[in-house]
């Protein structure tokens, strides 16, 4: 193959190129559409019925933790973590890994952790670890904490939550009472 080959084979890439970009931009003269300044039509939204869905859905936030926590189980909960021990320990004076150490968490003050580097939103959270806290965020901690640097997906089962947290909860120099 010599190069005035490689030419036309250049050249006819480019004029298929030009042609193209060249149709759409001859189309968009010949074809011109305007929008319309208005929509085609409104859409009305009844007042009662916006203040009924939000109700329903702050009732379905509230969890009944007491349900919860009965549907755990410590070594399930142990079994569990494993998914969470690549990036948190869990042994008393442990280290902290990419994620900060989780032994002591439950009751513990979100962020507090002295040698960890925590996000601007778990940093300024200004609440504790509780059975309802640590529920949400290991539900879906990206959406519970928007900011979050912990990238894990969470945890859909109701059930695995509360095995988890009862096996934070028993990680601990003080467990709390379960109810």
């Amino acid at each position: 193959m010599d190069s005035f080959e490689i030419n036309k084979i250049v050249a006819a890439i480019l004029m298929v190129a030009l042609l193209v970009i060249g149709i759409g931009k001859f189309s968009d003269i010949i074809f011109h559409v305007e929008k319309p300044k208005m929509p085609g039509y409104v859409v009305e939204i009844e007042q009662s019925s916006t203040i009924s869905a939000t109700t329903e859905n702050a009732v379905e936030e509230k969890i009944d933790i007491v349900a919860l926590m009965s549907m755990g189980d410590v070594s399930a909960g142990e079994k569990i973590f494993k998914k969470c021990a690549a990036c948190h320990s869990i042994i008393k004076g442990g280290k902290n890994k990419i994620g900060p150490a989780l032994y002591n968490v439950v009751g513990r003050a979100v962020g507090s952790v002295d040698d960890y580097k925590y996000s601007k939103t778990l940093a300024s959270y200004g609440k504790d670890w509780t059975l309802e806290e640590l529920n949400g965020y290991l539900q879906k901690p990206a959406s519970y904490l928007k900011g979050t640097k912990m990238s894990f997906a969470g945890l859909r089962k109701e059930k695995d939550r509360a095995s988890v947290i009862k096996y934070l909860n028993q990680n601990s120099d003080n467990p709390k009472q379960l109810p």
